[in-house]
Parts: structure tokens; C-alpha cells; sequence
């Protein structure tokens, strides 16, 4: 049409700019607005609109506001184009509530569009005074018939955490449609089961989006059995093949603790994204299974590009297996670095906890040192690498330091010194640190705060004053704290304490051997052999079985192991366990001639 010299009208631009919806078109949209320039047409009110609109399907709102700033006049199509550009990407509700109150101003009056974006712009910001404001608006116009415009009232009402309302708009609704019924599967999680069923009856059929949402439910309360029948389901109306619904599916069989089913979901998709490769990671991580996780993020970097959860799914892994070589943590310490994610402020806290736990605190500090933006997570994970390493001078140095630059400090950081100040036996520091805790930062303590505090008193001797600390406890005191309190008994021999957080042990877990063993130590120390006699026998009758120590040798890349080599007191399984003791008790040997040696100098 352009080639045989056909000059374009208005109608024309207005039809080929309503094409230009993705960025492959995005160059031609911008020849079309030099066309419409050159011939003076960006006056026309609908052309201005239609430039308006592809802008802002592009998130190109700096354009848009400029095209729309610059209309000679403008009708409702303009302020809707412009309300709903602002709306649609979500982190501009602000400007989009601002101008839909400039267009009351000047005397236009709002249609379904306008309320709709408006309504979604609410939500956004969690504006729910305006957000019920412009609901009446909508009642008063008789918009409240609109299933778009009732659908995000819903999802308004639901950011804003105000179930009640959300729930009063879908009653009122005459008609539902898939919208409509999944945001309320997503929003009510105890109902929605009853939900779906009631929408099969209500003859509205699902969508992928419908599952996610459902899903994700049944995860969150661990219903196994209605998972497995929706994924039959899914399986029989073909959404199990849609890669959101398949990821969904993987990640409440990681919950469930059936990593198999998982597997197997993973294994029938047709095309991996990374987001799939991820939720296997994740779920691998979560279980326990850290050989399978990085097996699987092996394959992963192979067949995608790997992004930040990927790599935050693995180093998590690594920093919690024991068993796993630290070369592993290492080699995707590499990898991150080549991808150029280095800089991300999860990524850097997640290494430097991979170091720390893996014994590596030189290597956390380099990575600290090397993040060029340090974040709150990123000072945090450091203080928590010196305080598990017992570096209370460094954990203190960094804690003040992070206040003068003016990081927020988060419950996780005062966990973490307070921790330190038990180790070292600081009670003094440790209660001013708590009391700027609640006062100055307005930090309400978790249970874990208040079982740092019974630990610091026990270590430095304080039981009496720990155990009365017990019950101010949200929720009462967890089984570490009153581990870490019956070893205080044992240090410092409080009988009468001990006895009774060991009754309160044994009750919270009958098999756990710690509590047994720690009071039968104390009762022994205290020359009362039958006591602890008669604890061994109850032992013993109920089958409790204490724990074996094990440590980890990394012996180098045989025939590439992931594992490391466990081993422990008396350890006879290695096939070359001759040739250890042998090579151990030379050691040994070697020890005592050098101490004789140094000690004749």
C-alpha cells in the first residue's frame, strides 16, 4: 500500500498501531509515529490514543505521559489509555489514582475502563480508603454489573486483606466467570477446594492460572490426598502439560515430601523452562537430597541459563549438606561469577552463608568485600557467618558499623549478635542489645530471641535466672532451648532444674536420646549411680538409641564423588580402614615425639 504511493489517513494508523503489541514491533510502531508526525495526524484525538495505548502495552510510560501531556484534547479513551498504562504495571498506582482524580476534576465522567484501573491501582498500592471510595463510585454508575470490574473489586479487596468484602462482592456478582471464581480459589486457601467444586457446578471450566492458585492451596496445608486427585485431574483435562501448572504440581510433591512424584511431573513436561529446573532444585534442597540437587543443576546449566533462584536454590543446598564437597560450592561460586549475577544482594548472602557453614570464613569476607552494593541481607548474612564462627569482636565490629551507615537492622541481625553475646559469656551486652531490640527498633521477639537470651544465662551460670526466663516464651520454650539449658544443668550441676526440663524433654520427644543421656551424665557427676542407672534402663526400654557423631573427610576428586567420606568413633567400614589406623596411630606417634621433642628445648 506504501510502496504504490497509498498516503495513510488516520483510520489507517489508528488500525496497524493497534498490531503493534510486542517489542519485535515496537521499531515499526515508531516509524508509524515519525509518519503521523511528518504529516501532522498526532492531533487527531484518536491517533494520539491508539500511540498512547501501544506506548504503554510496551511500559513505555515516559512516551505515553509525554504524548498525552502534549493532546490538544483529549476524550475518555485518552485518560483511560493513560490510567490503565499506569495501572497495568503495577508499581505506578500511584500516578494512575492522581490522574484518574485529575479527570473528575475536569468534568469527565468514569466508565467501566476507568473504575476498573483505578480499582486495580488501589489494590497495588493498598490504598483501601480510596479503593472503597471508588467502589461506591462504581455502585452510584451502575458499573457494579461488570464481571471485569467486579472481578478486580475482588482481587482489591484481597491485596488489601479485607476477605470479608472480597467475599461480599462475588455474592452479589450475577454472573462468574473463570476470573471471577479463580481469584477467589486463590484468595480463600481453607475453602478452596469447595470453591472449585462449586464452580464445576456453576459450569465454568477452568484455566491453568485456576490451578496455580488451587495448587498452591492444597501445598500450604499439606493435603496430600486432594493433591494427588488434582493432579488426576489435571492429567485428564490436559493441564498438567502447561509449565506453570507442571512447576506447581513439582513443588507440592517437594512439600509432601515425595520427590519421586516430582520427578516423574518433571519428567513428562515436553520443554524444560529454568523456572521447572528450579523447583526441582528447590525441592531436592528442602529434602535433604543434596546429591540429587546438584546432579540436577549439573543438567540444568547444560540445557537453560540459570538465573538468580537457581543459583540460590544450590548454595543453600550445599550450605546445609554436610556430606557434599565444598569444591561443589565453589565450582558454582565460578559459574555464578561467569553469568555475571555476582552483584545480585541475595546471591552474595546466600555465598557467604555457603562459605561460613562450610567452615570457610575467609572466603565469606572476600565475598562481603567484592559486593559492590551491600545490602541489609548482605551485612546480616556476615554478622551471622562470625557469630556461628564465635568471632564475637567481629560480630560487634560489623553490628555497630551496619548502625553508623545506617543499614536497618532486622530481626535476623539481632538474632545473630545475641548468639555471639551467649557464646562469649557478654549477659550485660546481650540484655542491652535485647532492650534496643524492642525499644529502639520496635522489634517484637520471636521465640528464637528469647531462647538466645536462656542460652547466654546458662552459659555463663545464671540457670535459676534462664529457667524463670522460660515462660516468657511465646508459645513456651522449643526443644533446643531446653537442650541448651539441661547442658547448663549439667555444667553447673542444678539437680532440681535439670530433673525438670528433662521431664519436659522427654515429654516433647520421647525418642530423642539427648535429654536422656545429659541428665544420666549429671546424675553420674553428682556420684547418684542409681538415678542414672535407672535412666539407662528406661532408655533401653523404650528403645531410645543415642546418636552417632559422625565427621566429614574431603580425600580429593575420587572418580568424581560428590560425597565426602563420613566416618566415626571406632569406624570400621572404609575398605581401607588397616591402612587409616595405621597412618593415624604413626600420627599419633609422631604428635608425642615432637611435644618430647619441643619440651627438651
Amino acid at each position: 500500500m506504501n510502496i504504490n504511493g497509498v498516503i495513510f489517513d488516520a483510520v489507517t494508523y489508528t488500525t496497524l498501531l493497534a498490531f503493534c503489541s510486542s517489542y519485535e514491533e515496537f521499531l515499526f510502531g515508531l516509524q508509524l509515529h515519525s509518519l503521523i508526525a511528518k504529516q501532522g495526524l498526532d492531533c487527531e484525538v484518536y491517533v494520539g490514543n491508539a500511540l498512547i495505548t501501544m506506548y504503554s502495552r510496551l511500559n513505555r510510560l515516559g512516551e505515553a505521559t509525554k504524548l498525552f501531556d502534549t493532546m490538544p484534547t483529549r476524550d475518555l479513551v485518552s485518560w483511560n489509555s493513560i490510567i490503565s498504562g499506569y495501572s497495568q504495571e503495577g508499581i505506578y498506582g500511584f500516578e494512575a489514582i492522581l490522574c484518574f482524580l485529575e479527570m473528575l476534576k475536569e468534568g469527565m465522567k468514569p466508565d467501566h475502563v476507568s473504575l476498573s484501573s483505578t480499582v486495580s491501582a488501589c489494590g497495588h498500592e493498598r490504598n483501601l480508603r480510596l479503593g472503597r471510595q471508588i467502589h461506591n463510585l462504581v455502585i452510584k454508575t451502575g458499573y457494579e454489573s461488570h464481571i471485569s470490574t467486579s472481578n478486580i473489586l475482588i482481587s482489591m479487596y484481597s491485596k488489601c486483606e479485607v476477605k470479608e468484602d472480597a467475599n461480599l462482592v462475588f455474592k452479589c456478582m450475577k454472573d462468574r466467570n473463570v476470573v471471577s471464581w479463580t481469584t477467589m480459589i486463590s484468595m480463600n486457601e481453607e475453602d478452596s477446594l469447595s470453591l472449585f467444586n462449586k464452580m464445576r457446578l456453576d459450569e465454568v471450566y477452568p484455566n491453568d492460572v485456576t490451578f496455580v492458585g488451587l495448587i498452591h492451596n492444597i501445598s500450604f496445608h499439606n493435603l496430600i490426598k486432594e493433591g494427588a486427585m488434582i493432579h488426576c485431574f489435571c492429567l485428564k483435562t490436559s493441564f498438567s502439560s502447561e509449565s506453570n501448572v507442571a512447576n506447581s504440581l513439582i513443588t507440592m510433591y517437594a512439600k509432601f515430601n515425595s520427590m519421586r512424584d516430582s520427578r516423574w511431573v518433571f519428567d513428562e513436561l515436553n520443554s524444560r523452562e529454568i523456572i521447572s529446573w528450579n523447583a526441582l532444585i528447590s525441592g531436592y534442597s528442602q529434602n535433604g537430597l543434596y546429591k540429587e540437587a546438584i546432579e540436577t543443576f549439573l543438567l540444568a546449566i547444560k540445557e537453560s541459563k540459570p538465573n538468580e533462584f537457581t543459583f540460590g536454590s544450590i548454595l543453600s543446598g550445599i550450605a546445609a549438606a554436610e556430606s557434599i564437597s565444598l569444591r561443589y560450592g565453589q565450582n558454582c561460586h565460578s559459574h555464578l561469577l561467569k553469568v555475571g549475577l555476582n552483584n545480585e544482594p541475595i546471591l552474595s548472602g546466600a555465598l557467604l552463608d555457603m562459605y561460613a557453614k562450610r567452615g570457610s570464613i575467609s572466603e565469606s569476607r572476600r565475598v562481603f568485600e567484592e559486593t559492590f552494593e551491600k545490602s541489609q541481607v548482605t551485612w546480616t548474612a556476615m554478622i551471622s557467618a562470625y557469630a556461628r564462627h564465635g568471632d564475637y569482636e567481629s560480630v560487634m565490629g560489623f553490628f555497630r558499623e551496619m548502625e553508623s551507615e545506617g543499614v536497618d537492622l532486622d530481626s535476623i541481625t539481632f538474632l545473630s549478635v545475641l548468639a555471639s553475646c551467649g557464646r562469649k559469656g557478654m549477659v550485660d551486652m546481650g540484655h542491652r542489645i535485647f532492650d534496643s531490640m524492642v525499644k529502639d527498633h520496635k522489634i517484637e521477639p520471636s521465640q528464637e530471641h528469647f531462647s538466645c537470651v536462656v542460652d547466654m544465662l546458662g552459659r555463663a551460670g545464671r540457670v535459676k535466672e534462664a529457667e524463670e526466663f522460660l515462660g516468657r516464651i511465646p508459645g513456651g520454650p522449643g526443644l533446643s532451648t531446653l537442650q541448651s539449658l539441661l547442658g547448663a544443668c549439667r555444667i553447673y550441676g542444678e539437680v532440681e532444674i535439670g530433673e525438670r526440663v528433662a521431664e519436659a524433654l522427654m515429654k516433647m520427644e520421647p525418642s530423642e536420646s539427648g535429654s536422656y543421656v545429659l541428665m544420666s551424665n549429671l546424675y553420674a557427676e553428682r556420684g547418684e549411680w542409681q538415678k542414672a542407672a535407672k535412666l539407662r534402663k528406661g532408655m533401653r526400654e523404650r528403645r531410645v538409641k543415642k546418636e552417632v557423631g559422625f565427621s566429614w573427610a574431603d580425600v580429593g576428586g575420587v572418580e568424581g564423588s560428590l560425597c565426602l567420606h563420613g566416618f566415626s568413633s571406632d569406624d570400621m567400614s572404609h575398605p581401607q580402614t588397616e591402612e587409616i589406623y595405621r597412618m593415624a596411630k604413626w600420627l599419633g606417634l609422631e604428635m608425642i615425639f615432637r611435644e618430647i621433642e619441643h619440651s627438651s628445648i
